[in-house]
C-alpha cells in the first residue's frame, strides 16, 4: 500500500488541525482597520470579523468609556480581547487569561471584574469602563489617549500654554503617580480600575472577608490599611509595590 504522509492532504507542515485553523471564516469581509480579529485564544487569533452577523457572530452595543460602540463580535472572543483587539483599548492586560492575576480587570455597570473570563458576546447594552475612561478626557466621550494629546495640542495652539502633568487624571492615577506606586506598570491598569470599583464597594456597605462583623449592614464600610489590602487581592504585582498601591489608595479616600 502506498502510504499517504506526500498526498496532497497530509504535505509536511500541515494537518487537518492546521487546514482548520488557516481556513476563512464564512462569510468574512476584509479587514477595514475596525473589525480586527477579536481572539478568544489561539482558536480564533487570525480570523477575520465579518461585517455583519452570522451564525458564529453577533452584533452588540457596548457603551466603552462613555460612547456607544456596536460591532459584531465571534461569540467566542472574551471582552478583553474585543477591547484591545477590535476596540484598540490596550490599558486592558492580558495576564494569566485565567481571571487569577487582575491584570485584564475592567469596570462592567460600575463592577470590577475580569474582562478575560467574559463572553463578549453576553454584555450587550452594558457599560464598559477600562483605564483609558478614568481620567477626564477633553472630548468626554472616547478616552483615547491619541484624543487627549489632540486636545492638548489644541490648547497650546490656542494659547492655552503647557497642561499640568496630572490634569485631567483621576485621583487615584494621580495618587498613584504621587505615590510611585507602580514599576513595570503592566499591572497598574487593572490595579486602578480594581481599586475604583473597591472604593464603590466599600461605600456601597458590601463587607469584605477582613469587615468588622459588627459593622451595620448596608452602611459605608471604612476602609483601612488591612481593608484596602483584602479588597485588591486579586490584583497581582510582580515587582512588589503593594505598599505604595495601599498608601495611593488611602490617600484618595482620606
Amino acid at each position: 500500500m502506498g502510504s499517504p504522509r506526500n498526498s496532497p492532504k497530509n504535505s509536511p507542515g500541515s494537518s487537518p488541525v492546521d487546514a482548520q485553523a488557516n481556513s476563512p471564516v464564512p462569510g468574512s469581509a476584509p479587514d477595514d482597520g475596525a473589525g480586527r480579529p477579536g481572539s478568544a485564544g489561539a482558536a480564533t487569533r487570525g480570523a477575520r470579523i465579518p461585517s455583519s452577523p452570522d451564525r458564529h457572530h453577533s452584533e452588540v452595543t457596548l457603551r466603552v468609556n462613555g460612547a456607544p460602540r456596536t460591532l459584531v463580535v465571534d461569540h467566542r472572543s472574551v471582552l478583553l480581547d474585543v477591547l484591545r483587539e477590535q476596540l484598540r483599548l490596550t490599558g486592558a492586560k492580558k495576564g494569566c487569561d485565567h481571571g487569577q492575576c487582575g491584570a485584564c480587570t475592567v469596570l462592567v455597570d460600575g463592577r470590577r471584574v475580569n474582562s478575560c473570563l467574559l463572553p463578549a458576546v453576553a454584555q450587550d447594552g452594558r457599560d464598559i469602563t477600562t483605564v483609558e475612561g478614568l481620567a477626564d478626557g477633553d472630548d468626554g466621550e472616547s478616552g483615547r489617549a491619541e484624543d487627549r494629546e489632540d486636545s492638548s495640542d489644541r490648547a497650546d495652539n490656542e494659547g492655552g500654554g503647557e497642561r499640568p502633568a496630572h490634569a485631567g487624571l483621576h485621583p487615584l492615577q494621580r495618587a498613584f503617580i504621587d505615590r510611585d506606586a507602580f514599576q513595570c506598570g503592566y499591572c497598574t491598569p487593572g490595579q486602578l480600575c480594581s481599586a475604583v470599583g473597591a472604593i464603590a464597594e466599600a461605600e456601597s456597605g458590601h463587607p469584605s472577608h477582613v469587615t468588622d462583623p459588627g459593622t451595620p449592614s448596608g452602611q459605608p464600610v471604612a476602609l483601612d490599611a488591612d481593608e484596602i489590602r483584602e479588597r485588591l487581592s486579586g490584583n497581582l504585582c510582580r515587582c512588589g509595590a503593594y505598599p505604595n498601591i495601599v498608601r495611593a489608595v488611602e490617600d484618595v479616600i482620606r
